[in-house]
């Protein structure tokens, strides 16, 4: 029976400490902490350096956004006076109505409003400046649906602290994903599922999610489809399954999409729109001016040696098709977030898409 020298013992054991002691130094080299922390991270995560090193940007996000009023001495006198202001308390509601906010008329008022927005939550630069940029967007439009993309864990959360009003759905928990937020006041929830798409390389799926507004039976779907030009194909059948589930829906539900679909206007007309299906910027007229929702061109936030004008975020509703059930109608469309903030950057690097859609 073979056994083990137990001088062998001391040297396996030298080997793991030498092999520990390089991934601390890696990783403190990468994260740019010391030792000791890196020690932390990766032994809570089975010593697997991207497990350890996931965990540690994610709590350094979580970090910084519980900070995230806070403001540096230096800062001007009106930007800390209007920081003391808003950490007044614990929760803060971002979205409540306000004297400043954007009064919708009684004509307005049976209108159902939309933001579709790619909020690119990857990027951690300046982020959480840009999530209260966010948020002022949702007090001036006042929006009864926000389809989101790219939301990242800890920008969900500060959501879920800042926009008490609405009510905010997930379609994932871990890395990258989108979701909704629906205004409790107008939009009853009903249900949601998730499915994902068989084939994606990108943890792409589609939320779905079941409502009424104003009594009236209301689904509502976002995705952020495959993304790149070499993705072509799986972004394509990824529409193939959105434009089936619409075209499926019952006849007296009103359907929404939106999303960052990454399309091009050629794999469109390849996949194809069922007949009951609009393109909401078509239907408007293809106005020029809210054309372009990822342009290099008018925004700076990534830094690329190219200009591009893609219109990546579209907009799709399939109106109900029973005999005496209200429809949706598409009645105004503009981009938003096309101002700077304070700290010189875009809320986003893609514009958001503004909608509002008449009862007829």
């Amino acid at each position: 029976m073979a056994s083990t020298s137990t001088s062998d013992v001391p040297s396996r054991v030298s080997k793991v400490k030498k092999d520990r002691t390089q991934l601390c130094d890696e990783f403190a080299a990468i994260a740019g902490t010391d030792s000791a922390v890196a020690r932390c991270y990766l032994a809570e995560n089975d010593w697997q350096m991207e497990r350890a090193l996931n965990s540690f940007y994610e709590a350094d996000l979580e970090r910084v956004f519980a900070e995230d009023f806070e403001e540096n001495d230096n800062a001007p006198q009106n930007k800390r006076q209007r920081t003391e202001k808003t950490t007044s308390t614990d929760c803060i509601d971002l979205t409540k109505d306000s004297p400043a906010a954007r009064k919708p008329s009684d004509e307005d008022d049976h209108k159902l409003s939309l933001i579709s927005w790619n909020v690119d939550g990857l990027d951690t630069d300046n982020l959480v400046e840009r999530a209260r940029g966010f948020c002022s967007f949702l007090v001036l439009y006042t929006p009864d649906v926000v389809f989101l993309q790219e939301l990242i864990p800890p920008y969900v959360q500060y959501l879920k602290k800042r926009a008490v009003s609405y009510l905010i759905i997930e379609a994932g928990e871990d890395g990258y994903f989108s979701g909704m937020m629906l205004k409790k006041s107008r939009v009853k929830f009903l249900e949601s599922e998730i499915i994902t798409y068989p084939t994606t390389q990108m943890m792409r799926n589609l939320l779905v999610a079941q409502v009424t507004f104003k009594g009236q039976k209301l689904c509502l779907m976002t995705s952020h489809l495959e993304s790149c030009k070499g993705y072509a194909r799986e972004r394509m059948k990824q529409l193939q399954v959105v434009m089936q589930r619409m075209k499926d829906a019952p006849a007296d539900v009103n359907i929404l999409f939106g999303g960052d679909t990454n399309l091009r206007d050629t794999e469109v007309a390849k996949v194809g729109l069922p007949p009951s299906v609009c393109d909401v910027w078509e239907r408007l007229g293809k106005q020029e001016h809210c054309r372009y929702t990822w342009d290099t061109k008018a925004n700076n936030n990534k830094t690329v040696p190219y200009v591009c004008r893609c219109r990546f975020d579209r907009v799709y509703l399939r109106p109900a098709t029973q005999e005496g059930v209200p429809r949706l109608a598409p009645d105004h469309m503009a981009l938003v977030g096309l101002e700077k903030l304070d700290c010189g950057r875009y809320t986003s690097d893609h514009w958001g898409i503004y909608c509002s859609f008449a009862v007829e």
